[in-house]
């Protein structure tokens, strides 16, 4: 409340200041924490140059090989053994059967084999192996 002399208003404005300040604070602990909460996995793809695989219908599964030999389903880390009953039910009733295969330039060429050979047993008659294109020089 205000008071001049005699009258009295009262003063009806709030305060955003603290508002402000909370705020900025949450931003901050937001901008600090969010790059901590990407999982993604570091794979290095080989570079080749190759035209673009065409994929009709459902979106396919991408199975991952880092480089410490870990398989991934999309994001769920998954043993090899049993990588052949997860994609067994997964394409159960889907007619077209296409499994995108990532793996890591170093790791061993008989372990992605390994891999391609469950997704085989699986009953998935193509596999699409991933790459990024080379760099080209200017």
């Amino acid at each position: 409340m205000i008071t001049n002399g005699k009258n009295r208003t009262v003063l009806s404005q709030i305060n955003v200041t603290p508002f402000v300040d909370v705020m900025l604070v949450l931003l901050i602990i937001f901008m600090v924490t969010a790059p901590m909460l990407q999982e993604g996995m570091d794979v290095k793809l080989p570079k080749v140059e190759t035209s673009a695989l065409l994929l009709s219908g459902d979106e396919p599964i991408i199975i991952t090989i880092d480089k410490a030999g870990s398989i991934f389903v999309n994001k769920n880390r998954m043993v090899l053994s049993e990588l052949k009953d997860k994609l067994g039910a997964i394409y159960k009733r889907k007619r077209e059967k296409i499994v995108l295969l990532r793996a890591d330039r170093e790791v061993p060429y008989g372990y992605v084999v390994k891999t391609m050979a469950e997704i085989r047993r699986a009953g998935i008659e193509r596999v699409g192996m991933m790459t990024e294109p080379p760099e080209t020089e200017r």
